[in-house]
């Protein structure tokens, strides 16, 4: 099966075995495909993984920690062919993951993030708010992740609205202009999760807007929100009570595979695309673990081109349960993030927001 086709595929319309053995073909295409246009990537695999050079399943696939995007320039395209740098988020003194991007990959990212959508979006384009100031698109800070993330999302839907100002104050008149014009009909929210809780739903309080048509994607982690102790259950109810909000849908991405985002189902776990997957390993022996356990994920995605971030360690940690009946009724593998390693550095969208800062980016 080809990406072309897992691409194009919905939800549930892939086995699991035949999207393993479809995944377990392209990711090992682009480990080889990196390990030749990358000498820093070829000499990292002879450290971390030798003698893998034909994987027999998943499992098997060499990967990178996604903390070497810091301390590593790793392109597999010359200079000449780079088209944009994406850069993670971080707070002051972090170091900061360095993506590089050609355009072919960039076009495979936004097919990607259009396919990952399309269950919850549909596929025409609706009128869509941003919960967002659109400062954030006038510096460099566009290049960021935070940026890279609102311009994605921007290609998905048409009659956008910033819907907060440079001090990411509510713009309380001009969205109740545009409510009366959109919002009477489904409409897309797009935000990042800690944005829309504080500058959205508490802003929003009283003022008697009507938000029922709307179809909230938010994204970006949950760590300030639960020193806030706003859990999702807490999140639903105030978007709910406040705007009438009630189609809400988080996923979980980050920079370093942009374009490959595992979307909420209604069970409240994440689903990785028709061409993702993700694998749980051991925090000290690096063992893939079975289902139901937690452990570190490694998020596979072979949109990346550019870089080899095709296959990649986070230092977040997680569970995957095997589900009977999930998107599209067929049997799927869902995940639910429980958070970072102990001590490991900060990173997301929200997490690292400060007022008048950029953040990161899904």
């Amino acid at each position: 099966m080809t990406l072309d086709a897992l691409l194009a595929a919905t939800p549930g319309q892939v086995s699991l075995a035949e999207k393993e053995a479809a995944l377990l073909a392209l990711l090992s295409e682009r480990t080889a495909w990196h390990r030749q246009r990358c000498p820093a990537y070829a000499r990292l695999l002879d450290q971390l993984h030798p003698g893998v050079h034909a994987p027999a399943r998943l499992a098997d696939l060499p990967w990178l920690p996604v903390g070497l995007f810091k301390s590593h320039e790793l392109a597999s395209v010359p200079p000449a062919e780079r088209f944009k740098v994406l850069h993670s988020s971080g707070t002051t003194g972090q170091a900061r993951s360095r993506i590089v991007l050609d355009r072919a990959t960039a076009a495979l990212q936004a097919r990607g993030l259009a396919a990952c959508l399309r269950p919850v979006l549909g596929p025409r384009r609706l009128p869509m708010l941003l919960v967002e100031s659109a400062d954030l698109l006038t510096d460099a800070r566009a290049a960021s992740a935070r940026g890279a993330g609102v311009l994605g999302m921007m290609a998905l839907g048409r009659d956008h609205l910033f819907a907060l100002d440079s001090d990411l104050e509510l713009r309380i008149p001009a969205l109740a202009d545009w409510l009366s014009q959109h919002g009477h009909a489904p409409f897309v929210v797009f935000g990042f999760t800690f944005l829309v809780w504080r500058h959205l739903a508490l802003a929003a309080e009283g003022r008697g807007l009507d938000m029922s048509q709307a179809i909230l994607v938010h994204s970006g982690g949950w760590k300030k929100l639960q020193d806030q102790a706003v859990d999702r259950a807490t999140f639903r109810a105030g978007l709910r009570e406040r705007l009438g909000i009630e189609r809400v849908h988080d996923f979980y991405g980050m920079v370093e595979q942009v374009g490959s985002v595992f979307l909420e189902g209604e069970d409240g776990l994440l689903y990785p695309p028709p061409f993702g997957e993700v694998l749980v390993r051991d925090p000290l022996r690096f063992e893939v673990l079975p289902d139901g356990e937690e452990g570190l994920l490694q998020v596979l995605s072979p949109l990346p081109l550019s870089y080899p971030g095709h296959s990649l360690l986070t230092a977040d940690l997680g569970v995957v349960h095997r589900v009977e009946r999930g998107p599209g009724g067929v049997p799927a593998r869902g995940l639910q993030v429980r958070g970072r390693v102990p001590r490991a550095e900060l990173r997301g969208c929200s997490d690292t927001h400060a007022v008048g800062a950029a953040g990161g980016a899904p």
